[in-house]
């Protein structure tokens, strides 16, 4: 087969000077990259945060020039600057960010943009943004403005801009990263159309590991240079390795991994559903004594690996209600803000919304559409929805960053519309960390940048500093990153510190935005147990938007589901994830653990029904047992 995209001992430096020019700093981003993909591959690149990925795609359309060694496209020398266009035009980059890749007033306009730029017909260049448009699920956007697009929506739109191109290669940097399991979806099954009927080399780096499932090959990097190469059976069958890369395992292969440590007879290398059902069925199969002894022994294991104390279990919040129960607490078309369900303590919630309504214009519908529910002290939220389902427009409501077109919406039992409301104060006690929070770092140095919230609430300088030490120290940031720069931090370092920022303003319940977007798996994992532990240890309550059922499952005691701008959905994540076709008919996924539960069920087996890799590790020892 002929090589797309072949290297030698390629290397990359980035040089950082001081003002006066000098070289300050030297960091070798690629170390001896060298490889050979084969025109039609589909190719998955895989390492933690900081290990090389970026640049290494920059290399592959000549964004980035190597500091030794050498990069071929298609046979061309990406040094050499006479390759550089038709390098480009060979080559498709999705970025990770679509902000830095939207260019066009209209989406029609801006998927033509590439289009236009090397000459294509016009009439051609119509029948692709279509076809690319309508492929993405993107064509209903056709004549919108990308400014007014969610996140997700505009990365459509510049994964459209490319497959319009037709490149022979197209390389996806992180480009599902801000999708909803329906965009993700969309999004792969396009490119591996492209790959297996047009043969289009594919090459994708992601975070997400069920992804590279679907890759013929994958190699995985750190510090610059390629550590594993191998199909996707044979490089997440080397589980232990991968781990201290920060890297995980894909859902099933987890819960197999699991049950591996846990002492029952499972391989490695299983992958699918049908490969773990296999297992399990062989197991089912032992002589029962010793089906029975390998129970035992996984009894102890969870016992010992089981960390988290008691009450730290999920459960239904104790406030959780569905839209039915709160349309009996209302009064003359107010909320009665201390009422509770029934036969629960009065208690007055931190916020309450109830029938808010929002709408961008007066021709367009309702963005958020009569959305009524509470959130109450301790609570950990996960609010879920497809990209455009209202969630963005939903957090800006919340606190007071939009004024409902109906509705109201209540702080502490008071009306926050009202004459003599403190908007400020509604902001600092509902903090919101949008995405991409690393974005608003500025200052000079890491306790600077956390100061400067507190010090604008009017704290003293002392008791802002005071303020940003407990909160760096809540978010994981040591003291010898006090005074260093945030720009010289790493990604989730820069992270937390922005999180941070919010945190040292003490605000009563903190909304995040997909905070975990872009991390590796451990640095997701390390987010996530660092707002567990913040939600602990201060009783704030904390509500995550994301796109991830996973991480809904794991972390929130209660998740809230939005459709097309109405709240369809509110419960614990058992509750919810058992309503399949529900989820489902908000354009969602249920978590790989619980739709492996539920097939197992349909195989007879008696088994409970769970939705975290834990919970279903678990449900088929008890099911075996």
């Amino acid at each position: 087969m002929k090589s797309a995209i072949k290297s030698e001992k390629l290397a990359f430096e980035y040089i950082r000077r001081d003002e006066e020019g000098n070289v300050a700093d030297i960091v070798r981003a690629l170390d001896g990259i060298s490889v050979d993909i084969q025109q039609g591959t589909f190719l998955a690149i895989l390492g933690h945060n900081g290990c090389g990925k970026s640049t290494l795609a920059r290399h592959l359309n000549a964004l980035l020039f190597p500091t030794e060694g050498a990069l071929w496209v298609g046979g061309k020398n990406t040094s050499e600057e006479e390759n550089t266009l038709s390098i480009r035009k060979e080559v498709g980059m999705v970025f990770q960010n679509p902000d830095n890749q939207i260019v066009g007033t209209v989406v029609e306009e801006d998927v033509a943009f590439g289009l236009e730029n090397i000459g294509v017909e016009t009439k051609e260049i119509w029948n692709r943004v279509e076809e690319s448009l309508r492929k993405l699920g993107m064509d209903r956007f056709r004549y919108s403005s990308p400014n007014r697009l969610s996140g997700g929506q505009k990365q459509r739109t510049a994964i459209a801009g490319v497959l319009a191109m037709q490149p022979k290669c197209i390389v996806l940097d992180e480009a599902t990263a801000m999708l909803d399991p329906k965009g993700r979806e969309e999004v792969l099954e396009a490119v591996m159309a492209l790959n297996r009927k047009e043969k289009i080399t594919i090459i994708l780096i992601t975070h997400y590991m069920e992804e590279a499932l679907y890759a013929d090959q994958v190699l995985v990097m750190d510090k610059g240079s390629l550590v594993m190469a191998g199909t996707p059976k044979e490089i997440f069958s080397r589980d232990q390795e991968l781990e201290k890369l920060r890297l995980c395992l894909p859902p099933i292969a987890g819960i197999a991994r699991e049950l591996r440590l846990a002492g029952l007879p499972i391989e490695t290398g299983i992958m699918t559903e049908a490969e773990f059902i296999e297992a399990v069925k062989a197991i089912q199969g032992l002589p029962e004594k010793e089906r029975r002894a390998f129970c035992a022994r996984a009894d102890e294991y969870f016992i010992r690996e089981d960390k988290l104390p008691e009450e730290e279990t999920k459960q239904a919040s104790e406030f959780g209600r569905g839209i039915e129960e709160l349309a009996a607490l209302r009064e003359k078309g107010k909320m009665a803000a201390g009422q509770m369900t029934e036969g629960k303590k009065q208690r007055l919630p931190i916020l309450v919304l109830d029938r808010v309504s929002y709408r961008y214009g007066k021709e367009q519908g309702n963005a958020v559409d009569q959305v009524s529910f509470s959130v109450d002290s301790g609570e950990f939220l996960a609010l879920l929805g497809v990209t455009g389902s209202g969630k963005s427009t939903l957090l800006q409501l919340m606190n007071g960053l939009l004024k409902s077109t109906e509705g109201a919406v209540y702080y502490r039992g008071q009306d926050i519309s009202e004459k003599g409301f403190s908007m400020p104060e509604l902001r600092q006690k509902i903090g919101l960390v949008f995405q991409y929070p690393e974005y608003q770092l500025f200052e000079t140095t890491v306790v600077k940048d956390v100061m400067y919230g507190p010090e604008n609430q009017g704290l003293s300088r002392l008791q802002a500093q005071m303020n940003s030490f407990e909160a760096l120290k809540l978010a994981g940031i040591g003291e010898d990153l006090f005074d260093v720069s945030p720009f010289d931090l790493s990604g989730g370092q820069k992270r937390r510190v922005a999180i941070a920022g919010v945190l040292a303003m003490k605000p009563e319940l903190m909304v995040l935005d997909e905070p975990a977007a872009g991390l590796d798996p451990q640095g997701k994992k390390e987010l996530f147990a660092m707002l567990r532990k913040v939600h602990k240890e201060t009783g704030m309550s904390v509500l995550v938007v994301s796109h991830s059922m996973e991480d809904a499952a794991e972390y929130a005691d209660r998740i809230l589901v939005m459709q097309e701008g109405k709240l369809v959905l509110d419960g614990a994540p058992e509750q919810v994830f058992s309503r399949e076709e529900a989820v489902r008919a908000a354009g969602l996924s249920i978590p790989a653990a619980a739709h492996l539960v539920k097939s197992l069920q349909k195989e007879g087996m008696p088994v409970t029904f769970g939705c975290t890799r834990r919970q279903a590790a678990r449900a088929v020892v008890e099911g075996l047992r």
